[in-house]
């Protein structure tokens, strides 16, 4: 589905991201895993366009991502779920959701895609009329990916979906990300939370320093000495 090759990123003069090649298959959970500042944020954006490639080839089903507008991306079946959530504090919930069905085609649905999104998250259903801004932390996360939803994706991306938030909520965020894969969705997710994600993922790729120092099935990820010593404290 998405194939990243030799790709280099970076922001001015400042090299971000060296070489990285990867790949996530139609129907997989794949994480990328990585202390901070390793570049896991930067490669999320390279993906969804906010950020643009240097060098090297990124194809999602084929279309060529660097030759694709940024804010065309979408509409080639990639939604993005940013670090820190990004929601409109001062919208509804609802139209929070209305605003991730802008392009064309998520427009003709929008009923429908609400319709799903309502039956498979109930408490943002419940919360439909409050303003985004006033929801807990969970709750803004949900709606987050709710958002990313209503765009019809083939690919989400999410980015730190634990960061900040209480143990207890972190657990449900976790949840939340096995129900998307329950309802057919691929996923690739950034975490700082190595032990949790590696736990809902089916494979790993470990970023060092803008580089993949590591890649394999979450099992021999969990089973590796080096990981479990420097990003579980075990």
């Amino acid at each position: 589905m998405l194939e990243l090759s030799n790709i280099d990123a970076g922001y001015g003069s400042f090299q971000a991201l060296f070489g990285i090649s990867m790949s996530v298959k139609a129907g997989e959970a794949v994480a990328v895993i990585g202390s901070n500042g390793a570049g896991k944020t930067t490669l999320l954006r390279v993906i969804s366009g906010l950020l643009p490639a240097s060098s090297g080839a990124m194809t999602m089903e084929g279309t060529a991502l660097r030759e694709t507008p940024a804010h065309k991306i979408i509409e080639t079946g990639i939604a993005h779920v940013p670090e820190g959530r990004r929601l409109f504090p001062r919208l509804s919930v609802e139209n929070n959701l209305r605003i991730g069905a802008y392009i064309p085609a998520a427009r003709q649905k929008f009923a429908e895609r609400l319709d799903q999104v309502y039956t498979l998250f109930p408490r943002l259903k419940e919360r439909r009329a409050q303003l985004a801004g006033t929801l807990s932390g969970g709750e803004q996360q949900m709606c987050a990916i709710a958002r990313a939803l209503m765009s019809g994706p083939k690919l989400i991306l999410l980015d730190e979906p634990s960061m900040g938030l209480a143990p207890v909520i972190v657990a449900q965020v976790f949840d939340l990300v096995r129900r998307l894969r329950g309802e057919g969705y691929t996923v690739l997710i950034v975490e700082q939370n190595v032990r949790q994600v590696l736990k809902i993922a089916d494979r790993a790729y470990l970023l060092e320093v803008g580089r993949i120092k590591a890649s394999g099935s979450s099992q021999e990820l969990l089973a590796s000495d080096e990981i479990r010593k420097a990003y579980m404290g075990i």
